[in-house]
């Protein structure tokens, strides 16, 4: 059964090459994403939101960054030539397990309007999985006018709300997050993190953090098994 889980943010600013120039002022939020997943036992399945879900990505596979302005190769296994059309979540999945020197069995992509009951029940059927369950999506790209869609003043409101949910490991407060109001705020992460909600708890919260780098919402949380 999965004991652990860790939620975890997807951005390119992640990767230190694609950031040149701003390496420290995201060094913080790139910290603690790899010190997250490094708590995960392995394999990992991974729960992702993306336009082209509902899919399952199965290693080997190889993809690149050159997309976001740099040919950065990262792989889940494999020597295969690394395929430019790789999704985002997938691609720093990957990043992550290299950093992690960790296996990844799959990657489930979900798509970002995804019902709250759908989650629930796709979170009930990962429960029994023999693995650390790594959970990526950002939080509201809308956090003042370095964000990168216009401000808005709920984005505050909400992600410190989405931060304390995970802080508490709160399952029915996540559950009870609007799926619209994600989508206005850019929150594209709420589906993945109400998956995590609907796997069968009891849970705790390990640790949980939250950053804004940019004007884009990041979460970072480890939840275990009490």
């Amino acid at each position: 059964m999965i004991t652990r889980a860790a939620v975890v943010p997807h951005p390119p600013l992640l990767v230190p090459e694609l950031v040149a120039g701003a390496t420290a002022e995201t060094e913080p939020v790139r910290a603690a994403t790899l010190a997250a997943a490094g708590k995960l036992p392995g394999p990992w399945v991974a729960v992702a939101v993306g336009d082209s879900g509902p899919a399952t990505i199965v290693p080997p596979l190889s993809g690149t960054f050159l997309g976001y302005g740099v040919d950065v190769v990262v792989s889940l296994g494999g020597d295969l030539r690394p395929d430019p059309r790789i999704p985002l979540p997938v691609l720093i999945t990957a990043w992550l397990r290299e950093h992690c020197a960790a296996e990844v069995s799959r990657i489930e992509l979900v798509p970002p309007d995804m019902p709250p009951s759908e989650c629930v029940s796709f979170g009930q059927q990962l429960a029994s999985e023999d693995a650390g369950l790594l959970i990526l999506g950002d939080g509201s790209t809308r956090h003042g006018l370095r964000s990168p869609g216009s401000n808005d003043e709920r984005s505050g409101p909400f992600d410190s709300h989405v931060h304390d949910l995970l802080a508490a490991a709160d399952v029915d407060g996540l559950l009870d997050l609007d799926p619209e109001l994600a989508r206005e705020l850019g929150a594209q992460g709420r589906a993945a993190w109400q998956v995590l909600a609907g796997v069968p708890g009891p849970w705790r919260c390990a640790s949980a953090e939250f950053f804004a780098p940019f004007g884009v919402g990041y979460h970072v949380a480890v939840w275990e098994r009490p």
